[in-house]
């Protein structure tokens, strides 16, 4: 199916958009033990960040998710990719613990906003049969961005440092430049920008039992998703002492094939469904366990990295797609972005909780590490298994049925 200039590069963006928000999130995960040592506190304490950060994007993604679907996509994408950026930097200056807090804090707010902007913008504008491989697309935007933040941490922390990893998490405000000059305004909303619309509350209000079912669903994602990636780095340097170079390679190896588990999955489920997909996807990281967190060298370890994440971004390739296509038309901009980053808050103690269940036995990340990326595929495949798809919906004609303007 052919492509418009106008299609192509809103795709560009909001990739861009997550991978470069993804970047500036994960350059953390990789110095959390030098910010320990800088401050002389323990990396429990440090992991903090990674909570704050993660409990705050809920309001983010309610901030811009509604100034989006009053004002228009694309402006309020422009500005948050801008706050999160300039965010980024000043992280790099802080002077304390307690400063650094702060500052991924007000970062979650602004990481909080991206990917339901991007993926409402990108899914009100592109044809409903590329929905599936441009969701896997979108959502390999975050791997690619935890790959990037790798290959960073591998070639320049020796020179520049943990500050200096924050500092080069400016760049993304580039980004801003690009949608200006060739981004244009999603249709479905320019469909329903000057119509009436009820209230947010009125149609959350409509729509509560979806809510709560995709909310449960978005917690057991983020468990999955955070409880194989956030601490990993930690895990390869803390318990298997590996030097830098290693865990970046590593590293590399599982956002390679988390990239290939979104690609092919999303694909696959436009073919098979949402719903069947995600189940298949999500339990085939059980017989990855064993490989992923028990292995003792670098070739294994990278091999079950490489595999888990097939799983993981397999599953998570699909959900840009689902929850779009399941979310009300009056508040696209909110709805997917607030649901997903409210199962993030509810998740959000995963580092903490994860670096904890380590430290209380012995530094064995293995078995934190397990312990939840098992629970929660298992939750995951469960969950979807009750809930339902709108698969290949017309989200511009269900836009135009919603303010009752004719087709």
């Amino acid at each position: 199916m052919s492509w418009t200039k106008e299609q192509r590069n809103v795709t560009i963006a909001a990739y861009l958009g997550w991978t470069l928000d993804a970047f500036d999130f994960f350059l953390m995960v990789f110095v959390l033990k030098d910010i320990a040592a800088e401050f002389n506190v323990q990396i429990h304490d440090v992991s903090e960040a990674l909570f704050l950060t993660l409990a705050m994007r809920p309001l983010g993604a309610l901030i811009f998710g509604r100034l989006a679907d009053r004002f228009g996509r694309r402006p309020i994408l422009m500005a948050n990719i801008l706050a999160y950026s300039v965010l980024e930097l000043a992280s790099g200056f802080a002077p304390s613990l307690m400063a650094l807090l702060i500052m991924r804090a007000l970062f979650g707010v602004a990481m909080g906003g991206e990917w339901g902007l991007g993926s409402a913008l990108t899914m009100e504008t592109i044809p409903a049969k590329s929905r599936g491989f441009v969701s896997g697309l979108l959502q390999a935007g975050y791997p690619s961005g935890y790959l990037l933040a790798a290959t960073v941490f591998g070639l320049f922390y020796e020179y520049i440092g943990w500050r200096g990893m924050f500092f080069v998490g400016v760049v993304p405000a580039l980004l801003v430049v690009y949608i200006r000059s060739q981004v244009k305004e999603s249709p479905a909303w320019e469909a329903m920008a000057k119509k009436p619309r009820p209230s947010f509350l009125a149609v959350l209000g409509a729509n509560w039992k979806l809510s709560l079912y995709a909310i449960v669903m978005m917690t057991a994602f983020n468990f999955f998703s955070h409880g194989t990636q956030d601490i990993y780095p930690t895990f390869l340097r803390v318990q298997h002492h590996f030097d830098p170079h290693t865990v970046s390679l590593i590293t590399i190896a599982l956002n390679v094939g988390a990239i290939v588990g979104g690609l092919s999955f999303g694909g696959l489920s436009e073919k098979f469904g949402r719903r069947k997909t995600i189940m298949v996807a999500a339990l085939l990281a059980l017989p990855v366990l064993p490989l992923w967190a028990y292995a003792e060298t670098p070739i294994s370890l990278a091999a079950g990295a490489f595999l888990m994440q097939i799983s993981v971004q397999g599953a998570w390739g699909i959900i840009p797609a689902h929850l779009n296509e399941m979310s009300p038309d009056a508040i696209r901009a909110t709805f997917p972005g607030l649901i997903y980053q409210l199962g993030n808050l509810i998740a959000s103690r995963n580092a903490p909780f994860q670096t904890w269940v380590a430290e209380s036995h012995g530094n064995d990340y293995s078995f934190a590490l397990a312990l939840v990326a098992g629970l929660a595929a298992v939750t995951i495949a469960a969950i979807v298994m009750f809930g339902k798809e709108r698969r290949g919906v017309d989200l511009l004609e269900s836009a135009r049925e919603a303010t009752g303007e004719p087709a």
